[in-house]
């Protein structure tokens, strides 16, 4: 399934790039500053990264110890006033968290949009989908003529798949597509980093966690995109 839409507020060029979800080789690295401010943990789950079969794919083991320790999967300590079941995405600092009850949430580390192909705003995840056909935009396409194959038809699910084990799909107020998506990764080292053409991409351990979190819905999956 496939939607067209844009968010005109988004800027043209993210609108464009969005749906890709595509790593490139520009990927920027982040020091420690970029890791935000210092919480307190009260779970850390290393031991969530070994290999993993879902729905008749085996997702090979992260070498979780190649990975900083801020960006593991992480109850922290985290006062706001949204409420439970709102997912709130810090790009500069590259984190997701889902929030919990009782001042903590689960935070995932996150990879982000490079420069120039970076959003912000509020949304709401509308759909979501284990193992995704990828379509890449025709714009990307003329950037990527290795991904041209893959517009119309699609790439199936699997293993090498740029949306990864699963995907879920953010659209407006007005219930139109953003064209933006929080999805799952093959690209594991990308964690932390700002390079792709858009969205937010989590290790596919971490993303499968996430969806089986959300429900999805107007009223009960906002998302909040902050830079």
């Amino acid at each position: 399934m496939r939607f067209r839409n844009a968010f005109p507020v988004f800027g043209l060029l993210a609108t464009l790039a969005l749906a890709g979800c595509s790593t490139t080789s520009d990927s920027a690295s982040v020091d420690d500053k970029g890791a935000g401010p210092t919480v307190q943990t009260a779970q850390i789950f290393n031991d969530a990264y070994g290999l993993t079969k879902d729905a008749g794919y085996s997702l090979p083991a992260i070498p979780i110890d190649r990975v900083k320790p801020q960006f593991r999967r992480q109850v922290v300590s985290y006062q706001t006033t949204e409420r439970p079941g709102t997912i709130i995405v810090n790009t500069r600092e590259r984190f997701l968290y889902y929030i919990l009850a009782n001042g903590k949430a689960m935070r995932y580390g996150i990879g982000v949009g490079k420069q120039g192909f970076a959003w912000a705003g509020t949304a709401y995840v509308a759909w979501k989908q284990e193992w995704p056909t990828w379509h890449p935009p025709k714009e990307m396409a003329v950037r990527r003529p290795d991904v041209a194959k893959y517009v119309e038809d699609g790439m199936g699910p699997g293993l090498s798949n740029p949306l990864g084990a699963r995907a879920m799909y953010l659209f407006n107020e007005e219930g139109r597509d953003t064209l933006f998506r929080l999805h799952g990764t093959p690209e594991w080292a990308s964690i932390g980093t700002a390079a792709s053409s858009g969205c937010i991409r989590l290790m596919n351990q971490d993303v499968i966690d996430l969806y089986s979190r959300v429900r999805p819905g107007k009223g009960t999956s906002k998302v909040i995109v902050i830079q």
